[in-house]
């Protein structure tokens, strides 16, 4: 072992005053490399992935859960809690420790909120939970007009335009490639919006995000 003197420069045993100096300086590097690296800690364990702002978007269009509905639950450092849940017929759900949760009583937040205190109360000091709608099975948005598969959808999240129009089975041959949004805003009052879909298939456009109840119509062609 190397030690310090009084004067502050280091001792070095008698054995090593038979080595040459590569091998003196090969030691010397060595011990120092070892000390150092008894003074490493091991890095701390980053938090869960937080949801993108794409997916808190999709989220408030689709805030309110249902039965049916598929959900995902991330508590931080437990994974025996993290999961995927499906929500009964009954609006209810089973989540460890606690029990049954009702899930249509609100919609992220509030579940979140829940959770959060039902966890704190007795099981976890600071629990962190983050809730996102993985599947939508609740809700639904309806593809009529001259597609191939007319019908009604389940909403799934961050559904668009273009996936609507495949799940549709596509455009038939006489529709129209400008598309009719309706939608319902928070006032109940009944919304038209052009969809440029050829615009969007051709990357020139956005393409549009769904909400629960959109009607998707596509008309034919006048030309």
């Amino acid at each position: 072992m190397l030690r310090s003197n009084d004067s502050g420069l280091m001792n070095i045993p008698k054995i090593c005053y038979r080595l040459y100096p590569t091998q003196l300086i090969v030691l010397l590097t060595s011990s120092c490399l070892l000390a150092a690296s008894c003074g490493f800690q091991k890095a701390p364990t980053l938090p869960p992935r937080l949801p993108s702002s794409q997916e808190l978007l999709a989220q408030s269009s689709a805030n309110t859960l249902g039965a049916g509905d598929v959900l995902e639950v991330r508590v931080y450092r437990e994974p025996e809690l993290s999961g995927l849940y499906h929500v009964g017929p009954n609006g209810y759900f089973t989540f460890p420790l606690i029990g049954e949760v009702k899930a249509n009583q609100g919609g992220i937040y509030e579940l979140t909120q829940e959770l959060t205190q039902r966890l704190k109360q007795e099981y976890l000091r600071d629990p962190q939970v983050t809730v996102l709608i993985k599947e939508s099975r609740s809700k639904k948005v309806f593809i009529l007009g001259l597609v191939k598969k007319p019908g009604s959808y389940i909403f799934e999240s961050q559904m668009t335009v273009v996936q609507a129009i495949a799940l549709a089975g596509g455009l038939q041959t006489l529709a129209s490639r400008d598309l009719v949004l309706i939608r319902n805003n928070k006032q109940g009052l009944e919304q038209k919006f052009r969809i440029p879909f050829k615009e969007i298939s051709q990357g020139k456009a956005p393409n549009s995000p769904l909400q629960p109840g959109d009607i998707l119509f596509i008309p034919e062609s006048w030309y």
